[in-house]
């Protein structure tokens, strides 16, 4: 199985690749810069200058694109979209790291994470974008996509423990209550996706066990 991680200089995307890297996989991440991944094969090349051929040879892309500051949260859908079109009518898989803010938090599915009044103020904004990249996503009836949403709490430097529960729309908590899963655990989650697939054309998500 060949696997592409693009924006693989990120923090998820360097995980993901080291994740996948140690089981074996064949990985080639793909970066603007130097490479900074566990990755042997490197593609050197912006996101938006990607092409289907520079695609061609993966089974599995991983998109791992993020951004924060306000004025470019639009690219989260500009750059899913992209991949999409030049991903299009083929039957690579992509699967797209997700956000927590658009998981739904009643059964009717007409509220959101973000929705509520102790969301953060400063996270909306993305939570927004994200949510906006999901929808577009839906709409995509050409791309054998998945998207994976992380817990609430999504720890950057938390530990690796090896196990995560798996959800679907909706903000799943552990058995202590806890929406959490660190950026290791996620990237365990992520490469399982890759491996095991199973979810084509569907959101779920992820929250330590």
């Amino acid at each position: 199985m060949k696997v592409a991680v693009v924006c693989a200089n990120g923090r998820v995307g360097k995980l993901v690749v080291k994740e996948a890297v140690g089981r074996g996989l064949d990985v080639t991440a793909i970066a603007k810069g130097e490479n900074q991944t566990a990755a042997k094969q490197y593609l050197c090349k912006d996101l938006f200058d990607l092409t289907a051929k520079d695609l061609e040879p993966f089974d599995v892309v991983v998109d791992a694109f993020g951004v924060w500051m306000e004025e470019q949260l639009p690219l989260h859908s500009k750059s899913l979209m992209h991949l999409c079109d030049i991903l299009s009518g083929t039957e690579k898989r992509l699967i797209v790291v997700g956000g927590a803010g658009s998981l739904y938090v009643n059964k009717a599915h007409t509220a959101v994470v973000s929705d509520g009044p102790d969301f953060p103020a400063e996270y909306l904004p993305l939570a927004k974008a994200q949510g906006k990249a999901l929808a577009d996503l839906r709409e995509r009836k050409d791309v054998a996509w998945t998207f994976i949403s992380p817990a609430c709490d999504f720890q950057a430097d938390g530990e690796r423990t090896g196990g995560y529960l798996l959800g679907g729309e909706e903000l799943t908590l552990n058995d202590r209550g806890e929406s959490v899963i660190s950026y290791a655990d996620y990237a365990i989650a992520m490469v399982d996706e890759i491996v095991k697939g199973g979810h084509i054309g569907q959101r779920i998500s992820v929250v330590r066990k």
